[in-house]
């Protein structure tokens, strides 16, 4: 039995690797990212790929639109590099040979070296760049907790393999800091990392700087502001692919995705060009049916194997966090952590809002009496928080509200303790730490000043 389902591998192989029949139509239509193709309507299906005979380049394309007439074709180049009358073929599915040794290297969307290090070892076996997500009914449970090292992630939100968290923020919050200090996570055996519509400054300084020593660990797939839609759209599909791989060799792997927003950007510019209509700030409906699917494709895998634990960060518009897509990806995920700008322009950092934060896995990793505590200190930063105007109008007094009076005393310190940056050592126990912390106020009476 294993011969032959090795056998039937190899046939299908071969298959994906031969073209026994070539078929092809006429350019009619070139505009300045797609295209429209003759002759095909009846032998394309859409997400079909179409290459355009005597490229040099070889750049691909994806069928985004059929009619009677003709096909739509979506360039993944940011030009297309042919004109009316030039031969179009279709192609083989565009599909990935992942391989361990990748790690350390930095791809395009398209999952062609982009480091100068050399061409990439290839896999045994290829995989889908646009796969199905797990039946739900064959995956495994979440519950394993993984320590991420960062004090008020495992304290307030903490994460478990095969979650799927979202980091909300705006821009120039701390955001791409965070998540380089994720990557270093100790909890993890691979780490998979889509840079999607970031500018081409920012890659290096991200892999050399906010990585470091762990860019060596990481398996980066990259697609910059100025590549095409289709490429910007393809990036999150190719690392998810690449850690879907990973993952089904029983590794625990962390994925991480800065931005699924700009993500978004991408298929609706995608899906505008294939003539769907606008119906929420300017995205198409395909656009909110293809968010869950390649959000699902991340978590728990089947039963024996390993996980993938998803971190995608969602760069909100104007700090508008209802946001249609953020909106959108909120629903999806198993919990998320807000960066507050006002945080952060206090100097606090990771600059997390603690309250409006929520990891909805966290009853997998706290102890009955670690939750008791986590409520009250939730508790106690709410009524600190709530009261920052009265105090500042001198409206406190100590000694008449117990409650207010702890607040203001170790409140401070709790922020005190949360803050870390990306040159102090990751976290082991933030619960220890943080009662180390507060040693010194034991002793601490409601309404003494300190």
């Amino acid at each position: 039995m294993q011969a032959l389902e090795q056998l039937l591998r190899e046939v299908q192989e071969a298959e994906l690797r031969l073209d026994p029949v070539r078929v092809g139509g006429t350019i009619t239509e070139v505009g300045p990212s797609a295209y429209r193709v003759a002759g095909l309507s009846r032998l394309l299906k859409l997400g079909d790929v179409v290459c355009i005979d005597g490229d040099a380049r070889g750049a691909p394309g994806e069928v985004v639109r059929i009619d009677a007439q003709a096909v739509t074709v979506k360039s993944f180049d940011s030009r297309v590099q042919a004109g009316v009358g030039h031969l179009a073929f279709r192609s083989r599915p565009m599909r990935l040979k992942p391989h361990r040794s990748w790690k350390g290297r930095v791809l395009n969307a398209l999952g062609r070296p982009v480091d100068g290090l050399g061409p990439l070892l290839e896999g045994p076996r290829s995989v889908p760049i646009d796969a199905e997500p797990p039946a739900a009914m064959r995956r495994e449970r979440v519950r394993r907790p993984v320590k991420s090292g960062i004090r008020v992630v495992d304290f307030f939100t903490p994460i478990c393999a095969g979650q799927r968290i979202g980091i909300f923020a705006g821009s120039g919050v701390g955001k791409s800091t965070v998540l380089a200090m994720l990557a270093g996570s100790p909890g993890f055996d691979s780490v998979v990392i889509a840079l999607v519509g970031e500018r081409g400054r920012e890659v290096r300084e991200f892999l050399d700087d906010a990585l470091g020593e762990n860019r060596k660990l990481a398996i980066t797939v990259v697609a910059t502001g100025d590549e095409s839609a289709m490429m910007r759209r393809l990036a999150p599909k190719t690392a998810m692919s690449i850690a879907e791989y990973l993952r089904d060799q029983g590794e625990s792997v962390l994925l991480i995705v800065d931005s699924i927003t700009r993500f978004a950007h991408a298929a609706r510019d995608v899906a505008l060009a294939a003539g769907e209509p606008a119906v929420a700030r300017g995205y198409a409906p395909s656009v909110f049916s293809e968010l869950p699917k390649l959000l699902e494709r991340a978590g728990p895998g089947e039963a024996g194997g390993g996980s993938i634990t998803g971190v995608f960060s969602v760069l909100v518009d104007g700090d508008d966090h209802n946001d249609p897509v953020a909106d959108n990806i909120r629903g999806a995920l198993d919990g998320h952590i807000v960066l507050d700008r006002a945080i952060a322009d206090q100097g606090r950092y990771p600059a997390v809002n603690v309250l409006s934060s929520v990891s909805r896995l966290a009853h997998h990793v706290w102890t009955k009496e670690q939750r008791t505590l986590v409520m009250k200190l939730r508790a106690m930063i709410a009524r600190y928080e709530s009261s920052r105007d009265l105090r500042l109008m001198g409206g406190y007094h100590a000694g008449a509200d117990p409650l207010m009076d702890q607040a203001v005393i170790f409140v401070p310190k709790i922020y005190e303790a949360m803050g870390q940056s990306l040159d102090d050592q990751p976290s082991a126990d933030a619960f220890r730490e943080l009662a180390d912390t507060l040693q010194g106020d034991k002793g601490a009476e409601p309404g003494r000043k300190e």
